[in-house]
């Protein structure tokens, strides 16, 4: 598994963003342009499903890195002026421990005539020097997708804030054979053994034939088509945000690079499948001397083949994250209320949790899991031990805040040669969200349904049920997952799917396990230690807030025991120093930009004062600032709470939000950092990185 390490893992974005109201050869849209709401800004952001710990930008419409020096980077296409899909730019965020965020102003943006009708989806790869280059599919002044390379304009730059286009874009065009309006989305670079990188681009035949068209280059800039493509698989369509990657098949969980070849790894192609919306994977082998990739016969090779997440997910990209070891996924989870509700609470779109992403020890699936990180959020830890759920009971989970939570729960069932389950007809497995349609979480089985009952109101007017029905069938017993439902709002005109999944399961040991992330309108779900996720958005309109609950159920026959793990997800940092260790530069970056929006409030600051303590609520020209002042306990003069949110107009947004206790920030999306500043007196940065 040799290769010269100078060729550094980099990938970026692929996000879905494609075709608008572009004419070439008869372009059919993917996204409905909403022309009126392009450029409708919201007057309020509105916070009831706002998610707290998934990244998603300040306001308007979204779609989502890479590593390098020290930093994530998250590249993903933002609408600035609106809440639908329009004005296109690659938005630009940082990270170091890829839960809080920074964002930064758009690294690329239509300007020149390779890309003058839009920037689309994309990713990075990092060259030999440690250059990062993204190569991302523009329409042109002839409405041409076509691939352009972009690199930073100062390297010296940790943030790599600039982005420069060279004029002698585009590198790689459609030729006659290839139509130009399905020809987009090119994979991260890797190196072959001939010396030789290799990049895809997505497209679709005459014959509605998917195909992965490969390209080779010895500068990354000059690109030739291959005589064949890597791959591609009749009927599918067209294939959105390909991604191809190696995965170790000895056992180990840890994530390869790109360019990785040898023994003991197979590879994997994702395609987002236009036509049908979700994302589809194979795993085979790639063999490098002919640039063909042959999937396993065990999979199937079209729209019924396996899935990274089957709920609303979408446009996924992976990356190498050289720092842990690991292969991260990223994908979208678009909204699924109407167009006019996005524009009315002011954003749409957010990225799922990261997750590591693994080949299972069995050879035929992947497994995910939320990225380690995740767990730095955990507040207010609760347990459920061995709680036994009868037939028609719903046992409240109290102590945690329910709308915004992560709950780890282990199911023991009954043993299976005392239950007579449920037959299993082999027509279902076609199409599991249909059967989770069709048995929604309160039609009896024996084994069955049981699982959480979360977002819930008191009453259980509203519900989203995450849980699990077992069927029998030879040679082993069928377990299947389902997530959402009718159920999950009172709200109408509202897309309410019971998604679905298969879950393979040994029940030797008669356990069931799930996980389940809960942010407000986002419910991401791992059974058995991640070998299947489902994803749901949902909008509630009575368990919202303080006023949502959840509940561990049972509607089978058979009692069900539980063992639950939960704690609130809330963001506790305290790792000030360490962070500001491991890159002053950013926030330096984040409190020059803080205090110079401070300083433009200091004449008209009016602090009533109270006792022991003090605030400010002020707007003014689209910034919003609240200020608490310290007192008592923690001393005068010290910021115990900040929140800034601003539209700048230069820098397109900048947001930060927190709460300060201590000089410590606690807050549940961004991070401020430490902050023993005394008000009035905002001006010592040296001290903020102390």
């Amino acid at each position: 598994m040799g290769i010269s390490r100078q060729i550094v893992w980099g990938l970026v974005m692929c996000i879905v963003g494609l075709m608008g109201n572009c004419g070439f050869r008869g372009v059919e849209a993917t996204h409905k342009v909403y022309v009126k709401l392009q450029r409708s800004e919201a007057k309020e952001v509105l916070r009831a499903h706002h998610p707290g710990f998934h990244f998603r930008p300040p306001k308007n419409w979204m779609n989502g890195p890479m590593y390098y020096n020290g930093i994530y980077h998250l590249f993903y296409q933002y609408n600035p002026y609106g809440s639908v899909w329009g004005n296109i730019v690659w938005a630009h965020s940082i990270s170091t421990d890829l839960i809080n965020w920074i964002p930064l102003k758009p690294a690329i943006y239509a300007s020149k005539p390779f890309d003058i009708n839009g920037c689309w989806s994309g990713s990075a790869t990092i060259l030999p020097g440690n250059k990062p280059a993204i190569l991302y599919t523009g329409i042109d002044e002839q409405h041409r997708q076509v691939q352009n390379i972009a690199f930073p304009k100062d390297l010296n730059d940790p943030l790599l804030q600039e982005w420069i286009k060279p004029d002698y874009n585009p590198v790689i065009v459609p030729t006659r054979d290839i139509n130009a309006s399905y020809f987009r989305d090119p994979t991260e670079g890797w190196w072959g053994p001939d010396g030789h990188w290799r990049v895809l681009v997505g497209n679709v035949r005459r014959d509605n034939a998917g195909v992965a068209l490969l390209y080779r280059s010895r500068d990354f800039v000059h690109w030739t088509k291959a005589k064949h493509p890597l791959h591609s698989s009749a009927d599918t369509g067209m294939w959105e945000c390909p991604d191809f990657y190696p995965v170790s098949s000895d056992g180990s969980q840890l994530g390869l690079e790109a360019s990785e070849r040898g023994d003991g790894l197979k590879h994997v192609l994702k395609v987002s499948l236009d036509h049908t919306r979700y994302d589809y994977y194979t795993i085979g082998q790639y063999f490098h001397e002919k640039d063909i990739y042959i999937p396993d016969k065990f999979c199937a090779d079209n729209s019924t083949g396996l899935r990274y997440d089957y709920g609303n997910f979408y446009a996924s990209k992976t990356f190498f994250d050289a720092k842990n070891k690991r292969r991260i996924l990223w994908g979208w989870a678009n909204e699924s209320d109407p167009v006019q509700n996005d524009n009315a609470k002011g954003w749409a779109g957010v990225q799922t949790i990261p997750r590591r992403l693994w080949l299972d020890e069995n050879g035929k699936q992947l497994r995910q899991w939320p990225i380690k990180e995740v767990e730095s959020l955990r507040l207010h830890q609760v347990k459920m031990n061995d709680v036994s759920i009868r037939k028609g009971d719903s046992v409240e989970i109290k102590g945690i805040t329910a709308a915004q939570a992560d709950v780890e729960v282990t199911f023991h069932l009954p043993s299976l040669t005392d239950v007579r389950l449920e037959p299993f007809d082999s027509t279902w497995s076609v199409d599991p969200q249909r059967l989770c349609g069709e048995k929604p979480s309160t039609v009896e089985s024996e084994l069955g349904p049981f699982g959480l009952l979360t977002l819930a109101s008191e009453n259980l007017e509203e519900y989203t049920a995450v849980f699990f029905r077992v069927f029998d069938a030879k040679p082993k017993p069928v377990v299947l997952m389902c997530s959402g439902g009718i159920r999950s709002s009172i709200g109408e005109g509202i897309y309410k799917p019971s998604f679905g999944g298969f879950v393979d399961v040994d029940l030797s040991d008669r356990k069931i396990t799930l996980r389940s992330l809960i942010d407000h309108s986002v419910i991401e779900s791992f059974a058995q230690g991640g070998k299947t996720c489902i994803t749901s958005r949902v909008y509630p309109k009575l368990a919202i807030g303080s006023n949502a609950r959840m509940f561990a159920f049972n509607n089978g026959a058979e009692t069900i025991k539980a063992f639950a793990d939960m704690s609130r997800h809330v963001a506790v940092q305290k790792r000030g120093k360490r962070l500001a260790r491991v890159c002053p530069k950013i926030w330096e970056f984040v409190w020059a930009r803080i205090l110079r929006q401070i300083e433009q409030l200091d004449e008209k600051r009016n602090c009533e004062r109270g006792r022991g303590r003090s605030g400010l609520d002020e707007m003014t020209a689209g910034l919003e600032v609240v200020l608490n002042l310290g007192g008592g306990q923690q001393g005068p003069g010290v910021i115990e709470k900040m929140n800034l949110e601003w539209e700048d107009p230069e820098n397109h947004y900048c947001r930060f939000s927190g709460f300060l206790h201590s000089g410590w920030a606690i807050q549940p999306a961004r991070w401020l950092g430490k902050i023993p500043q005394r008000v009035g007196h905002l001006d010592s940065r040296k001290s903020l990185l102390s």
